[in-house]
């Protein structure tokens, strides 16, 4: 079964190495941005039509798991 995180891509050719979308160019940290300044993913969807619900939820996901990775190595330092 395909995790949301397949969504996210990371090439050095596309945003310069950005976690992006699917390949496009909707860089992770930019949606998640929207999200927090207070877009809906329905707001966000009519703005960008070629995005999925499961995009957004997908930029949610890595931003967890980036934090908690980032939590992790604290703990360790």
């Amino acid at each position: 079964m395909p995790s949301l995180l397949d969504r996210i891509t990371i090439d050095p050719e596309i945003c310069h190495g950005k976690p992006v979308v699917r390949g496009m160019r909707y860089p992770v940290d930019v949606l998640v941005e929207y999200l927090s300044a207070g877009e809906t993913i329905e707001d966000l969807l009519a703005e960008f039509p070629d995005l999925e619900r499961e995009d957004f939820l997908a930029c949610l996901e890595f931003a967890a798991s980036a934090l908690k990775l980032k939590s992790r190595h604290l703990e360790l330092v």
